[in-house]
Protein backbone atom coordinates (compact mmCIF):
# COMPACT_ATOMS: atom_id res chain seq x y z
CA UNK A 1 0.00 0.00 0.00
CA UNK A 2 1.19 3.33 -1.02
CA UNK A 3 -1.56 5.93 0.06
CA UNK A 4 0.81 9.14 -0.50
CA UNK A 5 3.71 8.40 -3.15
CA UNK A 6 5.40 11.38 -1.60
CA UNK A 7 4.93 15.37 -0.67
CA UNK A 8 5.47 18.51 -2.16
CA UNK A 9 6.62 20.58 0.80
CA UNK A 10 2.83 20.35 3.11
CA UNK A 11 1.28 18.91 -0.14
CA UNK A 12 0.96 15.54 -0.55
CA UNK A 13 0.56 13.61 -3.77
CA UNK A 14 -1.67 10.63 -3.01
CA UNK A 15 -1.62 7.63 -5.41
CA UNK A 16 -4.86 7.43 -6.19
CA UNK A 17 -5.54 10.80 -7.35
CA UNK A 18 -1.90 9.95 -9.24
CA UNK A 19 -3.61 6.78 -10.97
CA UNK A 20 -6.56 8.79 -11.98
CA UNK A 21 -4.55 11.30 -13.66
CA UNK A 22 -2.85 8.29 -15.50
CA UNK A 23 -6.57 7.02 -16.77
CA UNK A 24 -7.36 10.31 -18.32
CA UNK A 25 -4.19 10.71 -20.10
CA UNK A 26 -4.19 6.96 -21.13
CA UNK A 27 -7.25 7.75 -22.61
CA UNK A 28 -6.46 10.95 -24.23
CA UNK A 29 -3.93 9.16 -26.05
CA UNK A 30 -5.70 6.69 -27.26
CA UNK A 31 -8.86 8.29 -28.36
CA UNK A 32 -6.23 10.97 -30.12
CA UNK A 33 -5.17 7.97 -32.12
CA UNK A 34 -8.83 6.70 -32.70
CA UNK A 35 -9.40 9.72 -34.12
CA UNK A 36 -6.24 9.53 -36.49
CA UNK A 37 -7.51 6.73 -37.12
CA UNK A 38 -10.53 8.59 -38.64
CA UNK A 39 -8.06 10.98 -40.98
CA UNK A 40 -9.13 13.68 -38.37
CA UNK A 41 -6.83 16.77 -38.42
CA UNK A 42 -4.55 16.80 -35.87
CA UNK A 43 -5.13 20.32 -34.38
CA UNK A 44 -8.91 19.07 -34.23
CA UNK A 45 -8.46 15.87 -33.15
CA UNK A 46 -6.12 17.18 -30.04
CA UNK A 47 -9.27 19.55 -29.49
CA UNK A 48 -11.76 17.20 -29.51
CA UNK A 49 -10.14 14.58 -27.22
CA UNK A 50 -8.99 17.04 -24.44
CA UNK A 51 -12.96 18.44 -24.57
CA UNK A 52 -14.16 14.60 -24.50
CA UNK A 53 -11.83 13.83 -21.57
CA UNK A 54 -12.41 16.76 -19.63
CA UNK A 55 -16.28 16.52 -20.25
CA UNK A 56 -16.15 12.80 -18.79
CA UNK A 57 -13.65 14.15 -15.97
CA UNK A 58 -16.53 16.33 -14.95
CA UNK A 59 -19.70 14.67 -15.83
CA UNK A 60 -17.97 10.86 -13.83
CA UNK A 61 -17.06 13.15 -10.53
CA UNK A 62 -20.79 14.23 -9.90
CA UNK A 63 -22.04 11.27 -11.54
CA UNK A 64 -20.18 9.67 -8.75
CA UNK A 65 -20.64 11.74 -6.02
CA UNK A 66 -24.79 10.95 -6.70
CA UNK A 67 -24.40 7.48 -6.62
CA UNK A 68 -22.55 7.54 -3.57
CA UNK A 69 -25.06 9.85 -1.92
CA UNK A 70 -27.79 7.68 -2.71
CA UNK A 71 -25.98 4.55 -1.60
CA UNK A 72 -25.20 6.39 1.54
CA UNK A 73 -28.38 8.37 1.71
CA UNK A 74 -28.91 7.88 5.49
CA UNK A 75 -25.78 9.15 6.29
CA UNK A 76 -26.23 12.20 3.62
CA UNK A 77 -29.12 12.96 6.12
CA UNK A 78 -26.87 13.50 8.52
CA UNK A 79 -23.95 15.52 7.48
CA UNK A 80 -24.90 16.67 3.54
CA UNK A 81 -22.37 18.99 3.59
CA UNK A 82 -19.83 16.07 4.36
CA UNK A 83 -21.31 13.95 1.80
CA UNK A 84 -21.23 16.40 -0.96
CA UNK A 85 -17.37 17.17 -0.41
CA UNK A 86 -15.34 14.86 1.02
CA UNK A 87 -12.70 13.05 -0.88
CA UNK A 88 -14.47 9.59 -0.66
CA UNK A 89 -16.99 8.26 -2.64
CA UNK A 90 -15.58 8.46 -6.51
CA UNK A 91 -17.74 5.30 -7.31
CA UNK A 92 -17.14 3.84 -10.59
CA UNK A 93 -20.84 2.96 -11.66
CA UNK A 94 -22.19 6.61 -10.82
CA UNK A 95 -18.96 7.79 -12.43
CA UNK A 96 -20.04 5.57 -15.58
CA UNK A 97 -23.68 7.03 -16.07
CA UNK A 98 -22.28 10.90 -15.38
CA UNK A 99 -19.59 10.48 -18.04
CA UNK A 100 -21.81 8.96 -20.64
CA UNK A 101 -24.21 11.83 -20.15
CA UNK A 102 -21.82 14.49 -20.18
CA UNK A 103 -19.64 12.59 -23.45
CA UNK A 104 -22.72 12.40 -25.10
CA UNK A 105 -24.26 15.54 -24.86
CA UNK A 106 -19.99 16.67 -26.55
CA UNK A 107 -20.10 14.03 -28.78
CA UNK A 108 -24.19 15.17 -30.49
CA UNK A 109 -23.30 18.76 -30.33
CA UNK A 110 -20.24 18.30 -32.34
CA UNK A 111 -21.77 16.17 -34.83
CA UNK A 112 -21.01 12.44 -34.29
CA UNK A 113 -23.77 9.30 -34.29
CA UNK A 114 -24.37 8.52 -30.87
CA UNK A 115 -23.37 4.90 -31.46
CA UNK A 116 -20.77 5.56 -33.63
CA UNK A 117 -19.26 7.66 -30.90
CA UNK A 118 -19.68 5.21 -28.30
CA UNK A 119 -18.41 2.25 -30.05
CA UNK A 120 -14.90 4.36 -30.30
CA UNK A 121 -14.78 5.51 -26.72
CA UNK A 122 -16.03 1.99 -25.12
CA UNK A 123 -12.13 0.61 -24.82
CA UNK A 124 -11.24 3.48 -23.13
CA UNK A 125 -13.75 3.62 -20.33
CA UNK A 126 -12.76 -0.12 -19.58
CA UNK A 127 -9.18 1.08 -19.63
CA UNK A 128 -9.78 3.89 -17.27
CA UNK A 129 -11.51 1.83 -14.90
CA UNK A 130 -8.83 -1.00 -14.81
CA UNK A 131 -5.97 1.94 -14.12
CA UNK A 132 -8.01 3.40 -11.63
CA UNK A 133 -8.62 0.28 -9.39
CA UNK A 134 -5.04 0.19 -9.49
CA UNK A 135 -5.17 3.34 -7.48
CA UNK A 136 -7.81 1.66 -5.13
CA UNK A 137 -4.82 -1.11 -4.62
CA UNK A 138 -2.76 1.53 -3.44
CA UNK A 139 -4.90 3.33 -0.84
CA UNK A 140 -6.67 0.37 0.32
CA UNK A 141 -9.83 0.96 -1.04
CA UNK A 142 -12.49 -1.88 -2.37
CA UNK A 143 -11.11 -5.00 -1.21
CA UNK A 144 -13.18 -8.04 -0.87
CA UNK A 145 -13.95 -10.36 1.38
CA UNK A 146 -11.91 -12.59 3.63
CA UNK A 147 -9.86 -15.63 2.09
CA UNK A 148 -6.82 -17.79 2.89
CA UNK A 149 -6.32 -17.82 -1.10
CA UNK A 150 -2.64 -17.61 -0.95
CA UNK A 151 -2.68 -14.07 -2.75
CA UNK A 152 -4.78 -12.57 0.09
CA UNK A 153 -3.52 -9.49 1.09
CA UNK A 154 -4.26 -7.18 4.42
CA UNK A 155 -4.92 -3.51 4.60
CA UNK A 156 -3.69 -2.34 7.62
CA UNK A 157 -4.38 1.54 6.79
CA UNK A 158 -6.74 1.12 3.89
CA UNK A 159 -10.00 2.92 3.99
CA UNK A 160 -11.35 1.03 6.27
CA UNK A 161 -8.27 -0.51 7.47
CA UNK A 162 -8.28 -4.33 8.00
CA UNK A 163 -5.41 -7.18 9.17
CA UNK A 164 -7.26 -9.66 8.08
CA UNK A 165 -6.04 -11.73 4.62
CA UNK A 166 -8.92 -10.72 2.10
CA UNK A 167 -9.03 -11.27 -1.96
CA UNK A 168 -7.55 -8.12 -3.33
CA UNK A 169 -10.38 -7.75 -5.89
CA UNK A 170 -8.41 -4.28 -6.99
CA UNK A 171 -6.16 -6.36 -8.92
CA UNK A 172 -8.14 -9.15 -9.64
CA UNK A 173 -10.48 -6.38 -11.69
CA UNK A 174 -7.63 -4.64 -13.25
CA UNK A 175 -6.82 -7.62 -14.67
CA UNK A 176 -9.95 -8.34 -16.17
CA UNK A 177 -10.57 -4.69 -17.28
CA UNK A 178 -6.89 -4.90 -19.30
CA UNK A 179 -8.37 -7.74 -20.94
CA UNK A 180 -11.40 -6.58 -21.92
CA UNK A 181 -9.96 -3.86 -23.64
CA UNK A 182 -7.72 -6.00 -25.37
CA UNK A 183 -11.17 -7.85 -26.98
CA UNK A 184 -12.88 -4.57 -27.45
CA UNK A 185 -9.67 -3.11 -29.16
CA UNK A 186 -9.07 -5.84 -31.41
CA UNK A 187 -12.38 -5.75 -32.28
CA UNK A 188 -12.89 -1.98 -33.18
CA UNK A 189 -13.87 -1.09 -37.02
CA UNK A 190 -15.07 -4.74 -37.17
CA UNK A 191 -18.39 -4.69 -35.66
CA UNK A 192 -21.23 -3.72 -37.60
CA UNK A 193 -23.56 -2.00 -37.36
CA UNK A 194 -22.25 0.99 -34.97
CA UNK A 195 -23.61 0.41 -31.79
CA UNK A 196 -22.44 -3.47 -31.35
CA UNK A 197 -18.84 -2.55 -29.95
CA UNK A 198 -20.27 -0.57 -27.08
CA UNK A 199 -23.02 -3.37 -26.32
CA UNK A 200 -20.58 -5.94 -26.07
CA UNK A 201 -18.82 -3.35 -23.47
CA UNK A 202 -21.80 -3.18 -21.34
CA UNK A 203 -22.14 -7.15 -21.57
CA UNK A 204 -18.18 -7.61 -20.52
CA UNK A 205 -17.91 -5.03 -18.20
CA UNK A 206 -21.37 -5.74 -16.67
CA UNK A 207 -20.74 -9.43 -16.11
CA UNK A 208 -17.18 -8.98 -14.80
CA UNK A 209 -18.49 -6.56 -12.13
CA UNK A 210 -21.61 -8.83 -11.05
CA UNK A 211 -19.42 -11.57 -10.62
CA UNK A 212 -16.94 -9.68 -8.25
CA UNK A 213 -19.65 -8.43 -6.52
CA UNK A 214 -19.50 -11.75 -4.33
CA UNK A 215 -16.44 -11.55 -3.26
CA UNK A 216 -16.65 -7.80 -2.16
CA UNK A 217 -18.16 -6.95 1.01
CA UNK A 218 -21.12 -3.95 -0.89
CA UNK A 219 -24.37 -3.80 1.06
CA UNK A 220 -26.58 -6.11 -0.21
CA UNK A 221 -30.04 -4.61 -0.97
CA UNK A 222 -32.58 -6.95 -3.62
CA UNK A 223 -32.50 -10.61 -3.62
CA UNK A 224 -29.46 -10.57 -1.82
CA UNK A 225 -27.38 -8.97 -4.85
CA UNK A 226 -25.51 -5.68 -4.19
CA UNK A 227 -26.69 -1.98 -5.73
CA UNK A 228 -23.47 -2.48 -8.32
CA UNK A 229 -24.98 -6.41 -9.12
CA UNK A 230 -28.34 -4.80 -9.87
CA UNK A 231 -26.52 -2.39 -11.96
CA UNK A 232 -24.60 -4.61 -13.64
CA UNK A 233 -27.66 -7.17 -14.53
CA UNK A 234 -28.72 -4.31 -16.58
CA UNK A 235 -26.01 -3.35 -18.19
CA UNK A 236 -26.21 -6.73 -19.57
CA UNK A 237 -29.60 -6.72 -20.58
CA UNK A 238 -29.05 -3.45 -22.07
CA UNK A 239 -26.25 -4.47 -24.02
CA UNK A 240 -27.61 -8.08 -25.30
CA UNK A 241 -31.03 -6.02 -26.53
CA UNK A 242 -29.38 -3.55 -28.28
CA UNK A 243 -27.48 -6.26 -30.17
CA UNK A 244 -30.02 -7.98 -31.12
CA UNK A 245 -32.11 -4.38 -32.30
CA UNK A 246 -29.20 -2.96 -33.91
CA UNK A 247 -29.06 -6.43 -35.99
CA UNK A 248 -32.42 -6.33 -36.60
CA UNK A 249 -32.80 -2.34 -37.95
CA UNK A 250 -29.16 -3.32 -40.08
CA UNK A 251 -31.03 -6.54 -41.82
CA UNK A 252 -34.42 -4.58 -42.14
CA UNK A 253 -32.48 -1.70 -43.82
CA UNK A 254 -30.23 -4.41 -46.21
CA UNK A 255 -33.84 -6.05 -47.48
CA UNK A 256 -35.10 -2.56 -48.18
CA UNK A 257 -31.86 -0.94 -49.97
CA UNK A 258 -32.27 -4.32 -51.97
CA UNK A 259 -35.52 -4.29 -53.04
CA UNK A 260 -36.35 -2.87 -56.40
Amino acid sequence: MIPVFFKIGPLPIHSYGVMLVIAFLTDYFLLKYLLKERGMEKEERTRLAGDVVMWAAIGGIVGSRVYYIVENFSRFLVDPMGMIFSGAGLVFLGGLMGGTAAVSILAIRRGFKWFEFADMVAPLIIMGYAIGRIGCLLVGDDYGIPTDVPWAMTFPIGTPPTIIPVHPTQIYETLLGFGIFTVLWKLRGKLTPHGLLFSLYLILAGMERFFIEFIRMNPKYLFGLSGAQIISILMVLLGTILIVRLRQAAGEKAILESSP
